[in-house]
């Protein structure tokens, strides 16, 4: 092989390697989730909403339903306090916190997904807030997020007089 053949040949071989590489990055970060055995992991980046994570992922996947728990850092989360007699929530927003704890769980509500989230956030002072999340993105570093799955579809409704999106399950069989 002459030396302007070697030379094509090299920058061939580095630009398919390039592309290649590319290409792999591309694929980890369009993908922030793997099945196991139980359900999936998602693994969010800075910036990004968890409550949309999970959707597109219910969505994505058809799950019929399911509970979820995760940890990680928050730029920033808004709670919210449910006003029984004004049928709203009063919402409070707190920002570059940890994320001590996050449960929740997966149904459906008119075709659907209905996410109900809960938590609890420290500050760098070690104080604690907690509650029902209404939103919640992603701060320095990650949110990790563990579904387990049910098999069943499960619906949630919207409960009069409460005023509130209520789980239902189907009903006893004796």
């Amino acid at each position: 092989m002459n030396g302007t053949k070697k030379i094509i040949m090299t920058l061939l071989f580095c630009w398919s390697a390039n592309a290649m590489l590319a290409q792999q990055k591309e694929k980890n970060e369009n993908c922030n989730y793997i099945k196991t055995a139980s359900g999936y992991v998602i693994v969010l980046r800075e910036g990004a909403d968890v409550l949309a994570a999970i959707e597109n992922l219910v969505l994505e996947k058809q799950i019929p339903s399911g509970n979820f728990t995760g940890i990680g850092f928050a730029q920033e989360v808004t709670f919210g306090f449910y006003d029984f007699n004004e049928k709203k929530f009063n919402p409070k927003t707190f920002r570059k916190v940890e994320m001590g704890s996050l449960t929740g769980s997966i149904a459906w509500s008119d075709a659907k997904p209905s996410i109900h989230m809960h938590g609890v956030v420290t500050d760098d002072q070690f104080d604690a807030y907690g509650g029902h999340i209404l939103a919640l993105k992603v701060g320095t570093g990650s949110i990790e997020v563990y579904i387990t799955l049910n098999k069943q579809k499960l619906e949630r409704k919207v409960e009069f007089p409460l005023g509130a999106n209520v789980l239902q399950l189907p009903p006893c069989v004796k």
